[in-house]
C-alpha cells in the first residue's frame, strides 16, 4: 500500500470521527502552545537583557569589587556597592595607578564612587545615584558617556555636573525641569556616624547624557547624576571608591585571565574581577537552565495529551476490529494496518503542533504586553528608577522545528502500542468480533 494511500485512509477515519479527532488534537494544541508562549517569551527577554547590558558594557574591561561586595554602582541596585568589605578591606581611588602598572594589557583604570542622594529644583525633588568619576577616562571607557545637550568638560570645575536624561526629563514626556546651565541642588544622607546628616551643594549642569536605555555593570545610567571624582572625594569625605573599572588592550581568555590573576595577586586576594563576557556568559547559561525548565513544566501538558491519543487511539481499535479483519481478508498487510494507525496519529500531532505553534506565538504577544506594558522595569539604572524596555517575543527557526518534531513524535509514541495491536489482529477472530 502506498504511502499517499496510507495517509488518504487514515485522513478519511479522522474526517469520521471529527469531535473526537478535535479533543484529541487539542491536547497537543495546549502544549506545543504553552512550549512555544514560554520558550518566545524567554528567549524575547534574554535578547532584550543581553542587548541591554551589551549597551553598557564594554568587552575588554574588568569590574573591580571588594571581594564581599555586591553589583551595584553603574547598573543594579540604586545604592552602588558597600565601600568595605567584611574584612575591612577598601579599594580606594589611588589604587588605580597601581592597577595600571600591574600589566602591559592594563590600558586604564577608573574608580566610580557611588551614593544615593536626591536631585533639587524649584520643581523637582527625584531620588538619584551620584557617581564621582573621572569624565575624560570614563568617556574613553563607555563611548554611551555623551551628550544630547551641552558638553561633558574634559577639565570640570568642582560644581560642573553631568546628569541622565530620565534626571531632567522623568517622565520622558516632553516636559524638562531643568536645562544645560541651571543650577540644581544635589543632597546625600551622610550617616556613617552619629546621628544621619544631610549634605548639599549646588551644581551647574554642564551637559545631559543621550538617552541609554541600557543594562551595565558600571556604565552610564539614564538615572544618574555625574560629578568629578575630585568633588566626590569631599562631598563624600572619603577616598574610598565603590569599583574601578579596568580596560584591557584585547578581550581575548589569555588577556583577561592574566591580567585578573595579576589583579587578584595584587590585592592578596580580597578582591573580585568580573569581566564583561563572563557576564554575558554566566547570562545565557541562566537563561538555558530557565529555558529547560520551562520546557519540562509545558511538555507535561504534552505527556497527558500523548495519554489521551493512545486512548481514543484504543477505543478506535475495538470500534474497528471487524473493519481491521475485512481489510486483512481482502490481503491487506500488517504492516500496512499498522502505518494506517501512526498515519492517523502523525496527521492529529502536525494538525495540534502547528495550530499550536500560531497560538503559542499569539500567547507570547499578549503576555509581552500585559507584562511590559510598554515598559518592563528590571531596576536598573540605580538610584531613583528603572530604565524601561519592551519584550519582543522571538520565535526562532529551532523553536519552530522542534516543536512541530515534539508534537508529531509525542503523538506518534503513544500511538504504538494500539497500532501495534491492531496490526497483530487476525482476520479470522477480527471477523468474528461483535
Amino acid at each position: 500500500m502506498k504511502g499517499i494511500d496510507v495517509f488518504g485512509y487514515s485522513f478519511s477515519a479522522i474526517k469520521l470521527r471529527k469531535l473526537r479527532a478535535a479533543l484529541t488534537t487539542l491536547g497537543v494544541i495546549i502544549g506545543i502552545a504553552a512550549i512555544v508562549a514560554l520558550l518566545s517569551i524567554t528567549q524575547g527577554l534574554q535578547a532584550t537583557i543581553t542587548g541591554q547590558l551589551n549597551q553598557g558594557l564594554s568587552a575588554n574591561t574588568l569590574i573591580i569589587t571588594p571581594s564581599s561586595g555586591s553589583f551595584g554602582g553603574g547598573g543594579f541596585g540604586g545604592g552602588g556597592l558597600s565601600d568595605a568589605s567584611s574584612s575591612g578591606f577598601s579599594l580606594h581611588v589611588t589604587d588605580t595607578t597601581e592597577i595600571v602598572a600591574l600589566s602591559p594589557d592594563i590600558e586604564t583604570a577608573v574608580a566610580i564612587i557611588s551614593r544615593s542622594g536626591y536631585v533639587q529644583t524649584e520643581n523637582l525633588n527625584r531620588e538619584t545615584t551620584i557617581y564621582g568619576v573621572d569624565f575624560e577616562q570614563y568617556a574613553q571607557v563607555y563611548p554611551t558617556f555623551r551628550t544630547t545637550e551641552g558638553t561633558i568638560p574634559t577639565n570640570p570645575s568642582e560644581n560642573q555636573v553631568v546628569v541622565g536624561t530620565n534626571i531632567n526629563q522623568p517622565g520622558q514626556n516632553g516636559t524638562i525641569f531643568f536645562n544645560t546651565g541651571d543650577t540644581i541642588n544635589i543632597t546625600w544622607t551622610n550617616a556613617t556616624s552619629g546621628l544621619p546628616v544631610n549634605k548639599t551643594y549646588s551644581a551647574n549642569v554642564a551637559g545631559v547624557l543621550e538617552r541609554i536605555g541600557g543594562l551595565g555593570i558600571g556604565g552610564p545610567s539614564d538615572t544618574g547624576i555625574y560629578i568629578p571624582i575630585e568633588q566626590a572625594q569631599s562631598f563624600f569625605g572619603t577616598d574610598q571608591c565603590n569599583m574601578i573599572i579596568v580596560t584591557v588592550k584585547n578581550n581575548d581568555n589569555a588577556t583577561i585571565t592574566s591580567v585578573s590573576n595579576a589583579i587578584t595577586s595584587h590585592f592578596s586576594n580580597q578582591v573580585s574581577v568580573i569581566s564583561a563576557t563572563a557576564v554575558l556568559s554566566l547570562l545565557s547559561s541562566v537563561f538555558s537552565t530557565i529555558q529547560l525548565f520551562l520546557i519540562g513544566i509545558a511538555a507535561i501538558s504534552l505527556l497527558v495529551a500523548g495519554i489521551g491519543i493512545m486512548n481514543i487511539m484504543i477505543v478506535s481499535l475495538i470500534e474497528r476490529t471487524r473493519e481491521i479483519g475485512i481489510l486483512k481478508a481482502l490481503g491487506m498487510k500488517s504492516r500496512s494496518v499498522l502505518a494506517i494507525f501512526l498515519g492517523e496519529s502523525v496527521i492529529i500531532g502536525l494538525i495540534g503542533a502547528i495550530i499550536g505553534i500560531g497560538v503559542g506565538w499569539g500567547l507570547a504577544i499578549v503576555a509581552s504586553q500585559v507584562l511590559g506594558s510598554g515598559a518592563f522595569s528590571p531596576g536598573a539604572g540605580g538610584g531613583g528608577g528603572a530604565s524601561a524596555f519592551t519584550i519582543t517575543p522571538l520565535l526562532t527557526p529551532e523553536v519552530l522545528v522542534g516543536a512541530l518534531a515534539f508534537g508529531v513524535g509525542v503523538s506518534v509514541i503513544f500511538a504504538l502500542y494500539p497500532a501495534w495491536r491492531a496490526s497483530k489482529l487476525k482476520p479470522v477472530d477480527a471477523l468474528r468480533y461483535e
